[in-house]
């Protein structure tokens, strides 16, 4: 009878095998999460960047609309009564005021017009 009850225990367990695999499993899944979202970060740069400069052009639009000047720059002139904040320079890309139209560098390069049908260029 003893015998019965210890043969019925062992068969409820997992075996070391089983779940060295399942660990196995699991980590393989993780890796590939890890390395698919790695690109993610670049591609949501780019859009803050095309998101940032739109805002300013929207802004800057409205500033000549209601003084007859386009902005100088933005802290000055745009924060406050049409921007709430200025634009963060610290993830890749820098916004500044041309003299016509709302300029963009990216990856410390030199400043580019903004165009609302490309977008800002890949930040890294």
């Amino acid at each position: 009878m003893e015998r019965r009850k210890s043969g019925e225990a062992s068969e409820y367990g997992f075996t070391l095998i089983e779940l060295l695999i399942v660990i196995i499993v699991l980590g393989i899944l993780a890796a590939i999460v890890v390395f698919s979202l790695s690109g993610v970060s670049g591609e949501s740069k780019t859009a803050a960047c095309t998101t940032d400069a739109k805002s300013v052009e929207v802004a800057a639009d409205a500033y000549q609309a209601k003084t007859g000047n386009w902005p100088a720059n933005i802290t000055a002139d745009l924060v406050g009564p049409y921007l709430h904040s200025a634009p963060v320079t610290n993830n890749g890309y820098v916004i500044t005021m041309g003299t016509t139209k709302v300029q963009v560098a990216v990856n410390g390069g030199s400043a580019a017009a903004f165009d609302d049908a490309t977008g800002c260029p890949a930040v890294s």
